[in-house]
This record gives structure tokens, sequence and C-alpha cells, in this order.
């Protein structure tokens, strides 16, 4: 063949209608308008705004001489950190060797899906990327649609309806929370119930935790601890520590699922062998959790907490609906009272709706439909996250709330982007 020739194309089709992840994608977009020179309020794209801790800086940097492979699960140091960690916040009962280390809990998820062979159960709305991910592999998706009232949360008895419809199927369930989009959480009598629903299915559950520690009361409950013997629990360095770059996560497996552990041990040995050396060390020092990082946590939650409320309070005022955070940096409005306006304006969809923001208002959202929700329903995704997290810290500090003369003054953006909302409506 003539290497002046066009080479064949030969493409996955479960590939096709598949587009770069939509978080990444508006957080591409923000940028370049930037630089372009517009203002733009920056709530498409979910990153912490806080910098990694210094101790744990100062752990990278110690470490950062280490080039050996680790072995493929992690750093024995990291995973007894990781079991002491979680059991000591769950009630739960893992030894070390039940952990798997990855380069963000994002590739392990992937793993999971590539392991396991069976059906991805999932709300709408959802994190973007968990449907994705089964459509390349092949898997086939069942979202279960929740009520603004259950806070978007998937309820015992919908779970229940789905799994009578063919009892015996396979199912794998992923529950993250607080929740990617909605900022909200589950109730220790959800997860219970949710648990007994599972165990009477054989349901493997996903608990992705990876917001946990951004509870804002600081309350750290798992459908492990109610249904051990099914649950993987999901984590990482990314939301809590500032350090999403950093690439670092987690499984943690029951014993009883040790073939599945095995399976995707080696998947990750055939695909990235092991996770960062200093990034391991580091992250060992990030679970310890000493007095130094507790403090860093306290403080950024009862930030995220106050700046959630304020926008939440400013949005509901303007006519638009959501449920009231309770974890995370993330809001979940509905403009959906607005629809008639909208469409008098050729604005159809939510995709729509948020291109106009954009382009009008300078402010960035993904619209509902990257989550599973119906394009017209104009919902969309809010990340509160456009402020300096270490300024905020330091300005933070001595105290434990945040007035709306504080967020005005130390988050300019949050506040100017909560009126600019509020501004094009009107408009």
């Amino acid at each position: 063949m003539r290497f002046d020739q066009e080479l064949p194309t030969v493409t996955n089709q479960n590939l096709f209608g598949l587009s770069t992840s939509a978080t990444l994608a508006i957080n591409e977009r923000s940028r370049a308008l930037m630089d372009a020179g517009k203002k733009v309020y920056r709530f498409g794209f979910g990153q912490s705004p806080f910098p990694v801790p210094n101790s744990v800086v100062e752990s990278l940097r110690e470490h950062a001489h280490e080039k050996d492979y680790l072995p493929v699960q992690g750093l024995p140091a990291l995973r007894e950190a990781l079991a002491s960690f979680i059991n000591s916040h769950t009630g739960t009962r893992f030894k070390s060797s039940q952990f798997l280390i990855g380069p963000g809990s994002k590739e392990l998820m992937f793993l999971l899906q590539l392991s396991y062979y069976g059906e991805l159960v999932i709300p709408a709305p959802s994190w973007v990327s968990y449907a994705p991910q089964a459509q390349i592999i092949g898997r086939h998706v069942r979202r279960l649609d929740t009520l603004p009232e259950n806070g978007l949360l998937i309820m015992p008895d919908e779970l229940e309806a789905l799994c009578e419809q063919d009892p015996s199927r396979p199912r794998l369930l992923v529950l993250n929370y607080p929740a990617n989009p909605t900022g909200t959480t589950y109730s220790e009598d959800n997860l219970r119930d949710l648990a007994m629903v599972a165990r009477k299915y054989r349901i493997i559950v996903l608990s992705d935790e990876i917001y946990s520690e951004l509870n804002f009361q600081d309350k750290r409950v798992s459908i492990a601890y109610y249904y051990p013997e099914g649950t993987i629990i999901s984590g990482g360095l990314s939301k809590w520590c500032g350090a999403g770059g950093w690439r670092l996560g987690f499984f943690a497996f029951p014993e009883g699922l040790k073939r599945l552990q095995d399976a995707m041990t080696v998947c990750a040995s055939e695909t990235f062998t092991s996770t960062s050396a200093p990034i391991q060390y580091a992250a060992t020092t990030a679970f310890k959790m000493g007095p130094d990082i507790q403090e860093y946590l306290k403080t950024a939650r009862f930030i995220l907490r106050d700046i959630g409320y304020y926008m939440h309070r400013k949005l509901v005022a303007a006519g638009i609906t959501m449920p009231k955070p309770e974890g995370g940096f993330y809001l979940f409005p509905s403009f959906a009272a607005h629809k008639e306006l909208f469409q008098s304006r050729g604005i159809e969809t939510d995709r729509d709706m948020c291109q106009a923001l954009l382009e009008e208002a300078g402010v960035a959202l993904l619209p509902g439909v990257e989550f599973g929700c119906s394009s017209d329903l104009f919902a969309a995704r809010l990340s509160y996250v456009d402020f300096d997290g270490a300024a905020v810290l330091e300005a933070a500090t001595g105290k434990d709330a945040l007035d709306d003369a504080f967020i005005e003054t130390h988050c300019p953006q949050i506040a100017e982007g909560a009126k600019a909302i509020c501004d094009w409506l009107k408009k």
C-alpha cells in the first residue's frame, strides 16, 4: 500500500454518537471564551477550588524521587491507611487486601463494567460518564427517573419495581452521594431500605462516595454498612483534597466479590500497570487525616455549604426550582417555570437554554440532557466553585459560617454569576 493513500478507519461501533465528556468540553469552551476576552462565570466544570493541603504537598515533594513500579493493587501503606479511614468513618471492616488503587476512580469504574457482565442501573440525573462507559463496553443501561421531592435520588420502591420485571437479571447499581449533579444525599433510612432491595435481588452496588468528605453535616453513612456483602465503595482524592489532576482513586471490595476484584486487578495489570508512586505516597498522608487536614475539611465544608445556600436562595427567588444542596458543590436548577418564555424566543431544549445563557449572560452551565434528563425539562447543572479557594480558605479562618457580605466580597464571581442568571431571565 502506498503511504500517501488514506488508511481505512475501523472504529468500535459502540463509540458512535459519543463525544468528549461534557464536563471537560464545557471547561475547554469556557476557557476559550475567556481567552478571547469575554467575561464568563464558570459554573460548568466540577473541580474543587481549594488547594491541596500543605502536608500532602510536602509528602509529594518528599517522595518525588520514588520511581519504581508499585504493586498493581496499590502501595501497602496506602491500603492500610484507606482501611483505617473507611472503617472509622462507616463502621465497616475492610482489610487492606480488599482495596485496589487506580489512576482516578473513573478508570476503576470503567474496569468494573468491563469485568462484570450486568445491566447498569443509574438515576436520572446522574454523573455524565456512567452511561457512556457502559455504552463503550456494550452494557445495557437502565435509567430510573427521580422526583424533586425525593432529592432527585433513587427510592427503594422504584428500584423494587425495576427488579420485579426481571428478578434474576444481573445488575450493577450505582449510588453517588452526595450526588453529582444534584448536591443531595441519601438518608440512613433510604440506604437501609435500598440495601434490603439490593440483597433480595442480589444486585452489586457501587457506592460512589467521592464527595462524602464534603457532606455539609460532616456525617458519612455508607450503604456498605447495611449491605456489606454486595457493596463496593469508590472514592479518591479529587473532590475533598483538591487534587483532581493527581488522578488517584480507590475501590474497596467485600470479601464475597474477591473474584471480581481479582478480575479487575488483571485488567489493571494489562492497562495502567500501577498508579503513580509519588502520588500514592502523598495519598497515604492525606488519608491518615491528620489534624491539619481535619481543620482544612471543616473549613471547606462550611464554605461550600454557605455558598451553596446563597446560590440556592438567589435562584429560587427568581422562580427557579431545585433541591437544597446537602454536600459537594453542585445545584441542579430547573428552569421549567420559564418554558413558555423560552419557547417564545425559539429556545426549545436545555441545550438551547445553556447556549443562550453562555452567549448572552456569560454563564456556563451544563444542560440536564447530559445527565440523562429529557432535554425539554430545561434543567442544568450548576457547579458553584468559581472562586479563589486558597484566598477564601484564609479569609474564613476562625469562622464557622459565611454571611452574604463575605460571599459578595470574597467570591464576586459567585454573586455576579447568580445575578447574571436572574437578570437574564428578567430580560
